[in-house]
This record gives C-alpha cells, sequence and structure tokens, in this order.
C-alpha cells in the first residue's frame, strides 16, 4: 500500500472529519486545514495531493488552486457546492486535476483519488525500469529526466503534465497514442476542454528536450521514435 500525504482543504468540520477518517483508511497521512490562509502557508510541503473546497475562509478555493500550482506540480481535486458547471469549468481551467460536486459519497472522493494517485505516482514493475533516450535519462519511479549531455547531468525541469506525456510515450517507444488517449492518460477521463492542450505540452517537451524525436501524425496525435 502507497504511503501518501494528502491536505484537505474543507471548512465544514463534520464533513472533513468524515473525509479524513476515509482517506486514512487507504493507509496515508491526512492533514485538515479549515481555512485557506493557513493551507497556503503549507504549499511548499508538498503533499502528494491536494484536496480543496471552493468557499473558504480568508484565501478561497480559486485563490488557493492559482497559488499551489505557480509554486508547485502537486496534483488538486477541486470539490465545492456551487455551480457544478462553472466551477468545473473555471476549475480545470486553472489546473485542477479533478472535480467533485457536492453532495457526493466518500466512497467516490477515495476512488477519484486513487485513480489520480495511481496516474501521477503508480508505476508498474515493467515501467519502473529507467529509460534511456537519446542521452536522457527518463525515471519514471522518481518522476524525473536528467540530461546526460548538459554540464554536471542536469535534470530537465519538466510540468506534471510533461511528465506524464513522456511516461506514456516513452513507455512504448514507436507507438502512436491518439490525442483522446493521451487527454484521458495525461488529464484524466473528466477533463473537459479543447484537444489542443495536448498540442501545447507536446510543444514544451520539444523545446525542453530537443533531442527527443517527438513525431506529430496529423490528425491523429503522436509518437515518440527511437532515434
Amino acid at each position: 500500500m502507497a504511503e501518501y500525504l494528502v491536505y484537505l482543504v474543507e471548512d465544514e468540520e463534520n464533513l472533513s472529519e468524515v473525509l479524513k477518517a476515509y482517506l486514512e483508511k487507504e493507509g496515508w497521512t491526512v492533514k485538515v486545514f479549515n481555512d485557506g490562509d493557513a493551507a497556503r502557508d503549507a504549499i511548499m510541503d508538498k503533499p502528494h495531493l491536494w484536496i480543496l473546497d471552493i468557499m473558504l475562509p480568508g484565501t478561497d478555493g480559486y485563490q488557493l488552486l492559482k497559488a499551489v500550482k505557480e509554486e508547485t506540480d502537486t496534483p488538486v481535486i477541486f470539490i465545492s457546492a456551487r455551480d457544478q458547471d462553472l466551477d468545473r469549468v473555471l476549475g480545470l481551467e486553472m489546473g485542477s486535476d479533478d472535480y467533485l460536486a457536492k453532495p457526493f459519497l466518500p466512497q467516490e472522493l477515495i476512488i477519484r483519488a486513487k485513480k489520480l494517485l495511481n496516474r501521477v505516482y503508480g508505476v508498474s514493475t515493467q515501467e519502473q525500469k529507467k529509460i534511456e533516450l537519446n542521452q536522457y535519462t527518463i525515471d519514471p519511479v522518481g518522476r524525473t529526466v536528467v540530461d546526460e549531455e548538459a554540464e554536471g547531468e542536469q535534470l530537465v525541469d519538466l510540468t506534471t503534465k510533461e511528465m506524464d506525456l513522456i511516461l506514456l510515450l516513452t513507455g512504448e517507444v514507436g507507438k502512436a497514442f491518439s490525442r483522446e488517449k493521451i487527454i484521458e492518460h495525461v488529464w484524466g477521463e473528466n477533463y473537459f476542454g479543447s484537444e489542443r492542450a495536448v498540442d501545447d505540452v507536446v510543444r514544451r517537451v520539444r523545446k525542453k528536450m530537443p533531442r527527443v524525436h517527438l513525431e506529430t501524425l496529423y490528425g491523429y496525435g503522436y509518437r515518440i521514435l527511437s532515434s
């Protein structure tokens, strides 16, 4: 069982106690914040997952989400009892990785959290092997990419979604992935937005890892070639 650190930001104390109990049953360490200001001060603790309510005293969920994403690549689940469609769209546009509308069953949050944590951190035995590609060393477990040609073997600074894309495409070099498949893997099944987001991430990866042959399959998607 993976040990994760989860930060839960929820001002309804009864709800936060229930959710904390369910999250801890999974073997995760959970810290609860009842206001946005206290949570904001803890951003650089870099937990494995944030679960944020939108309506909070002090710093609200939108402001907190923006601050988290500006400082870290930690995945975020947004929860709200307000206008579901509006909050969902705004939250996803601002970088949240999933969204739950109140009321919801605690088990649903656990399922969403597990899926997100596994997508971001979980790797199979096969995927745990380091990948050597065009003088880059890709470590799926540590989620790092080292540029072996750079002086001092520098780390390549990738965002969560850039790393997810690299791990997907290098996991099966030469295999073509559709934009739909990339979105499902990198953004999740609940993504609401344009497929252009894939092209944006690909463009950033190409700039940061110029020796990787990331091929465009027009009208379909992308693949990485071995040379």
